[in-house]
C-alpha cells in the first residue's frame, strides 16, 4: 500500500514538474509582442534615375522608376500618428539587418519603412558592379520617400529620419547637404540622419554645408569594405562649420557588422571596394582622383580593388542600437 502511495506521489510530483516546466518553456519562448509590427503597408514611391554626374550636376530629366517600400507601423499607431525612419539598404540589397533594426526600432515606437531602390529598377545587387547604380543618386529616392511618408495617414511629417546602410549610407549622409535639399528636396525635411558604414571618400562642392538636424556616423575600426579613416576627416570639418555630427567607432568589427544572417567573418572575394580611394567632384558634377588629378572611373582606376570582408557583431550592434535610439528619443520620441 505504502509503495502505490509513494509511486501514486512520485507520478504526480513529476506531472507537476513537466507543467512547471511547459509553462516555463512557452513563457520564455512567448514573442516580445511590442517588436513587431502592428500593421504592415505596401507603399509605392516614384522616383527618377540619374548617373552620379547627372545628380551633381543638376538639371538632368532623368529617367521615371517606381519603387515600393514595406511600411511596419508599430503597436503605437492606435493612439495616433507615430514617427518614422526610411531603411536605405546597401549594394546587396535589403538584408537581414532591415528586419532586425525594423523590430528593434518598432518597439520603440517608430514606425520603420524599409525602402527597396533595386527591384523597380531590375537590379539584384550591385557588389560586384557599382556602375549599375550610383549611391549619389539614392539621394533622390529618400527625398520621394520622405515624401511620400510625410503624406501618409500616420506618420507624423515633421518627425522622419533617415538611415543607410552602406551604399544607402551615403545617401543618408549627403542628403544632408543643402545643396541637395534645394536641388531635390522639397518642403518636407528629415529630422535626424544615421549613417551605417558608408564611405567618406568622395568629398563634393559644398559638403560641409549641411542642415542643422543631427547626423550620426557609426563605423568599425577593421572595416575594409569601407575605411573609416575618410569618414573621421570628414566628421571633423562638419564639426569646425557647426554640425551637429558625431562618428563613434567599433572595434575589431568588420562592415555590415548589423546583420544577423551574417558570420562573425565572411570574405567576399568579388566585392569591388573603392577603400583606398581618395575623390573629388570637379566641374560639371565630374568626379577625379585626388591622388592622380585625373578622372575617375571606378572601372578603370587603379584605387579600386576587389575582396573585402563582412560580419556580424552583436556587440557592436547592441551599441548601435543605443546610439541610434538616444538620438531619436532626441529627435523622434520626444
Amino acid at each position: 500500500m505504502k509503495s502505490t502511495v509513494s509511486a501514486l506521489i512520485r507520478a504526480a510530483l513529476k506531472a507537476v514538474v513537466l507543467a512547471l516546466t511547459v509553462l516555463g518553456t512557452a513563457a520564455a519562448a512567448e514573442p516580445d509582442y511590442a517588436a513587431f509590427p502592428f500593421r504592415i503597408e505596401i507603399l509605392s514611391v516614384p522616383s527618377k534615375t540619374f548617373t552620379g554626374q547627372e545628380l551633381l550636376k543638376g538639371g538632368a530629366a532623368g529617367n521615371d522608376v517606381t519603387l515600393a517600400g514595406e511600411l511596419r507601423l508599430p503597436f503605437a499607431m492606435l493612439q495616433g500618428k507615430v514617427p518614422a525612419v526610411i531603411l536605405m539598404h546597401g549594394a546587396g540589397g535589403i538584408n537581414s539587418n532591415a528586419d532586425s533594426w525594423a523590430r528593434f526600432l518598432n518597439k520603440a515606437g517608430v514606425a520603420v519603412f524599409i525602402l527597396d531602390s533595386f527591384s523597380g529598377r531590375g537590379l539584384v545587387s550591385t557588389v560586384e558592379d557599382q556602375t549599375q547604380l550610383d549611391s549619389f543618386a539614392l539621394m533622390y529616392d529618400a527625398y520621394r520617400a520622405l515624401d511620400v511618408l510625410a503624406a501618409h495617414r500616420l506618420i507624423r511629417p515633421d518627425r522622419i529620419a533617415v538611415m543607410g546602410f552602406s551604399k544607402g549610407g551615403v545617401a543618408a549622409l549627403f542628403s544632408s547637404g543643402v545643396r541637395f535639399q534645394k536641388a531635390y528636396g522639397s518642403a518636407n525635411k528629415f529630422a535626424a540622419h544615421v549613417v551605417m558604414y558608408a564611405s567618406c571618400n568622395s568629398r563634393l562642392e559644398g559638403d560641409t554645408n549641411v542642415s542643422p538636424v543631427p547626423i550620426r556616423l557609426f563605423h568599425g575600426t577593421t572595416d575594409d569594405y569601407v575605411s573609416v579613416v575618410p569618414c573621421r576627416a570628414y566628421v571633423a570639418e562638419l564639426k569646425a562649420a557647426g554640425a551637429d555630427v558625431s562618428l563613434t567607432e567599433f572595434p575589431d568589427t568588420w562592415h555590415l557588422f548589423d546583420a544577423p544572417s551574417i558570420p562573425p567573418v565572411y570574405e567576399l572575394k568579388k566585392a569591388q571596394t573603392t577603400r583606398k580611394c581618395q575623390l573629388r567632384e570637379g566641374v560639371n558634377g565630374v568626379m577625379y582622383n585626388a591622388l592622380t588629378k585625373t578622372l575617375y572611373d571606378v572601372k578603370t582606376d587603379a584605387c579600386v580593388e576587389y575582396g573585402t570582408h563582412v560580419g556580424y557583431n552583436p556587440v557592436s550592434t547592441a551599441g548601435a542600437e543605443q546610439g541610434v535610439l538616444a538620438l531619436f528619443k532626441q529627435t523622434l520620441l520626444k
